[in-house]
């Protein structure tokens, strides 16, 4: 009994320190490094805010409601005279080949590159958007008709954000020079300036855009 006692004291002793440890001080350091100065926007979401109201997230890309939905990303074509912000990448968790996409679903299609329903829908899509900005289909960037793994990419390429430009000038009434200030502002260079893209933040444009236009 002896024994069994001092092994049971010891093991509850060992219990409690470690629940101490890392029940309570580890996350609470973990939680104040989080929140030092520079890291506590990020740790916390990421959160956008207009006029002092949370209004979206950075890392979460959500496509523009259509202000005509029966025809917005339909096949039967878009319309470009009630579409006045840019448009993210296409999610595979639309309803349509084009979207909106659902932004609480995360998911990629999982087609193969040589998937013939893969192919048709890129076709798709870049039919449609090319009627929507008026251009070529040739015009369309690839990250245009092709889905992000997450869905929910809230970056698309500087070049989808200039074929877009024209557009949301031409609905919105803002001049182009200011579209394009509003577009430079958000977009963001290479990583230590080597490392991926240069990437265009949709959700902070379209704030920047809305607020613009007053």
């Amino acid at each position: 009994m002896t024994s069994l006692a001092r092994q049971t004291a010891a093991g509850l002793r060992v219990l409690v320190v470690l629940t101490v440890l890392l029940g309570v001080i580890y996350p609470l350091a973990v939680w104040g490094v989080a929140h030092l100065p520079g890291l506590a926007g990020k740790a916390e979401g990421s959160v956008i805010t207009a006029h002092g109201t949370p209004a979206g997230s950075a890392l979460i890309g959500v496509d523009p409601v259509a202000a005509n939905p029966a025809s917005e990303g339909s096949l039967a074509g878009p319309s470009i005279s009630t579409d006045p912000y840019f448009h993210t990448r296409p999610s595979a968790t639309a309803k349509d080949v084009l979207g909106p996409g659902d932004p609480s679903t995360s998911g990629a299609s999982n087609l193969a590159g040589d998937s013939p329903n893969l192919l048709k829908a890129v076709n798709q899509r870049r039919a449609l958007i090319a009627a929507r900005e008026g251009v070529a289909p040739s015009a369309v960037p690839p990250d245009a008709v092709t889905a992000s793994g997450s869905g929910v990419d809230p970056d698309i390429s500087p070049a989808y954000a200039q074929l877009q430009l024209a557009r949301v000038a031409r609905v919105t009434g803002l001049p182009v020079p200011r579209v394009a200030q509003l577009v430079a502002a958000c977009t963001d260079g290479r990583t230590l300036g080597i490392f991926g893209d240069p990437g265009v933040n949709v959700t902070q444009l379209n704030l920047a855009v809305a607020s613009a236009r007053g």
